[in-house]
């Protein structure tokens, strides 16, 4: 039995190791895009705050690991599926195999169609690759960075930008920062805590155009080799090609940035983060569902036999709808390799619906929100704030049902909504006693997830 991997992300790398754990003689291979080993995206912004060198965004730090478990890795990108023939085509021409494959490619960043977007000094904060120009962008203390989007992905760049001394400000589209994980004063809320420390966010606005400052000034041979010099410092090799076009001037800035506002901002780099998309283009002819991300059943299966998928790349059943959802979570993405793995190795094993799960740390400010924090028709809400403390609260009932919350400042509340929305918890009276003190969150979970009817008559 063969198994091929597409991703070797986390998704991918549980999946693998799932597989192996589970059949010890079959063959694997996991296939990454990327020459690099497998990596962690989100490891990234530590990366960009040097608490960790390269090695430390590697997945698995033992040398030898996949070898060890007899996983072959392999480098490439795909470019076409032939589930009739069972073949995986790449970008190099080389085929591979498969008597049983799963889709974990991922998704990758959003450019919005603006003018001078494809400009150097222009980066998403998406790769390896990325993260040493942004490092060597961003090397002169106080260098003016301007970062387009302030969502989940957004807040943790923005937060390590900051923390490498940029003078930054950061533009976002919504009318709050974090719009698609917070209510309007949550993300109102810390939108005021980011400002307070340093960081200008200019919110319901958009960037027009980038523009070089100086368009005829080619990139510097002193240029090139800062930048390559950064390079070797992040990767620990001193053997970094010489970068083709880099404007790394510690003296000037080299864009500048036209806001739907009017203003124009002058800055060394432009940083975008607004938002990912599946990887899937791939699969068109395939007969697989593509809609918004790979559709699966909740084996992940796809519609295709024998071809599964999990991770970022997935739009699997919603937790509440049972309809497709697109999540791009990690714990999500891991829970789906897992159950996917498990199939793929002959188990029967069933996600129970994809759960919107976000926890957030924002210079210091930790935020989460869960479920349908927005709420449903007919459904009754509550919401306390505190906004000189900046602590918030929101939850959403659907009848005597927990099914969303939003929550800043109030860790200690986060593992009880998450048991009492994946449980649908039953509150009985308990529903009318957080609708006036939502605080008393963990005295529901014990009367009535632990003891079920403690409230009941």
């Amino acid at each position: 039995m063969k198994h091929l991997i597409l991703g070797n992300g986390p998704a991918g790398v549980v999946a693998a190791e799932t597989i192996r754990k589970t059949d010890p003689t079959c063959s694997i291979t996991l296939v990454g895009a990327e020459p690099e080993p497998p990596y962690s995206r989100m490891a990234i912004p530590y990366l960009l705050e040097e608490n960790i060198d390269e090695s430390g965004t590697y997945l698995r730090k033992t040398e030898g690991h996949f070898e060890k478990l007899g996983i072959e890795l392999k480098v490439g990108r795909a470019t076409g599926v032939d589930p009739s023939n069972k073949t995986v085509q790449f970008e190099d021409g080389s085929t591979e195999t498969y008597d049983k494959l799963l889709i974990a490619t991922g998704a990758r960043p959003i450019l919005p169609p603006i003018p001078g977007v494809d400009l150097p000094n222009v980066h998403t904060c998406w790769t390896l690759d990325d993260a040493r120009h942004i490092a060597a962008l961003t090397q002169k203390q106080g260098a003016h960075v301007v970062q387009l989007g302030a969502g989940f992905i957004g807040c943790i760049i923005m937060e390590a930008l900051s923390l490498r001394g940029t003078d930054l400000t950061v533009v976002e589209l919504g009318d709050r920062m974090v719009p698609r994980m917070m209510t309007s004063e949550a993300g109102g809320m810390i939108k005021d805590w980011v400002q307070k420390k340093g960081i200008n966010v200019v919110t319901s606005t958009k960037i027009e155009r980038i523009d070089l400052t100086d368009a005829d000034r080619p990139a510097s041979t002193e240029s090139k080799s800062f930048l390559k010099s950064v390079i070797e410092k992040l990767t620990g090799h001193e053997d970094a090609p010489e970068p083709a076009a880099a404007y790394v001037d510690a003296d000037e800035d080299e864009l500048t940035v036209t806001l739907s506002s009017g203003e124009k901002i002058a800055c060394h780099a432009v940083i975008i983060s607004a938002g990912v998309r599946p990887n899937v283009e791939f699969l068109e002819g395939t007969g697989i569902d593509i809609t918004d991300g790979i559709h699966t059943d909740d084996r992940m299966e796809t519609s295709v036999p024998d071809i599964f998928a999990a991770g970022d790349v997935v739009a699997a059943p919603d937790f509440f709808t049972g309809k497709p959802f697109f999540s791009a979570i990690q714990p999500n993405a891991v829970d789906e390799a897992r159950a996917a793995a498990l199939n793929m190795a002959g188990r029967d094993a069933r996600m129970h619906g994809v759960l919107p799960i976000n926890v957030l740390d924002t210079l210091g400010l930790i935020s989460s929100s869960f479920g349908q924090w927005e709420g449903v028709e007919g459904g009754e809400s509550v919401e306390l704030s505190d906004p000189e403390r900046h602590r918030y609260i929101s939850l959403q009932f659907d009848g005597d049902v927990l099914i969303g919350a939003t929550s800043i400042g109030l860790t200690q509340h986060v593992g009880v909504v998450r048991g009492l929305i994946q449980g649908r918890v039953a509150l009985g009276k308990w529903k009318d006693v957080l609708m006036k003190e939502p605080l008393r969150l963990s005295e529901a979970y014990l009367a009535c997830a632990q003891q079920p009817g403690a409230l009941a008559g």
